[in-house]
């Protein structure tokens, strides 16, 4: 009788391992795909040790057990070991998380250190170049006034720029007696006085400050008929002192903004020579002078149709 009853004990404990033992299998394809994870999460986050495999943080349990306790099923340890992988990939990730978010923020450091230092090489090359009084030299006869090379409009009245006795010659001393030394006008309209003040300073080829003048006349002044002579004087004022890109700017702009300003025709005319001096495509420059020549065919002087058709010979324009 007790032979019969081991017998039916046995069976029952094989019948009960039988369904265990299928539903480890599950819970094992979980622990290897978890530990192929964090085998690539580990050579993505350390590129050294890509070699390097995975060694869980979970020491395996002591041999020794308490006497009257039974030992744990292995479903038990094959669940606290995917529950200790689930939280190794978490915190991995996280620190991925952290890496990146630190790398955008040196990125973004590095973008304004940049911005910052191209502005202040900028203004360094510009009070540079106003400190050179070597004025560039513009193709065409020698005999061309420095200023005033374009006719106004036939339907206008001749104006001309201040006269020659209006221009100082560059004073002798330090800058800020040369600046003291050019007179201020006074007339009681604003925008021409401080115009003319501004050409009287680039004739003494005090380019920083005359700019400055021109710009605010530009500025302050938009519907002023000084305001066209103004900003093609500040293209100049920059042509003159090597800065061909800035006066580039300056010169289209005046011509986009104010394109029946008196002084439109000579912006387009010396945006030409800035980029000629910039060593621009060919195309570009007798695109300028046709432009030049279609709007403004009527409007300028024999004197400046010869200067541009030098410049489109020489660069070969069609």
């Amino acid at each position: 009788m007790r032979f019969l009853f081991a017998l039916s004990a046995l069976a029952a404990v094989a019948c009960a391992s039988a369904p265990v033992q299928a539903q480890t299998s599950p819970v094992e394809a979980r622990v290897d795909r978890l530990e192929r994870e964090m085998r690539a999460v580990q050579r993505k986050v350390f590129p050294g040790g890509a070699g390097q495999t995975f060694e869980p943080q979970i020491a395996p349990e002591s041999n020794t057990t308490v006497p009257g306790l039974p030992a744990s099923s292995p479903v038990a340890d094959l669940t606290q070991r995917v529950a200790s992988l689930e939280g190794q990939v978490a915190t991995l990730t996280g620190q991925v998380e952290q890496m990146q978010y630190r790398l955008k923020l040196m990125e973004d450091a590095f973008s304004a250190y940049k911005r910052s230092n191209d502005i202040r090489v900028a203004a360094v090359e510009d009070k540079t170049a106003g400190n050179v009084p070597a004025p560039v030299t513009v193709p065409g006869p020698s005999t061309v006034p420095a200023e005033a090379t374009v006719r106004p409009p036939v339907s206008k009245p001749p104006v001309s720029p201040p006269p020659a006795a209006d221009k100082p010659q560059p004073a002798t001393g330090n800058r800020a007696q040369q600046v003291a030394a050019i007179e201020r006008p006074s007339t009681g309209d604003a925008a021409e006085d401080q115009y003319v003040y501004g050409y009287r300073l680039w004739s003494a080829k005090l380019y920083p400050e005359a700019r400055k003048e021109l710009e605010q006349v530009a500025t302050k002044y938009p519907k002023h008929r000084r305001a066209s002579w103004a900003q093609n004087l500040l293209g100049r004022a920059y042509l003159d002192a090597g800065a061909p890109s800035l006066a580039a700017v300056a010169f289209y702009q005046n011509y986009k903004t104010n394109p029946n300003g008196e002084r439109a025709p000579d912006s387009l005319f010396y945006l030409a020579q800035a980029l000629t001096q910039l060593k621009k495509p060919a195309a570009e420059i007798c695109k300028v002078y046709g432009e030049l020549t279609q709007n403004y065919g009527d409007r300028i002087s024999e004197e400046m149709k010869a200067r541009v058709a030098e410049g489109r010979t020489r660069n070969k324009c069609k």
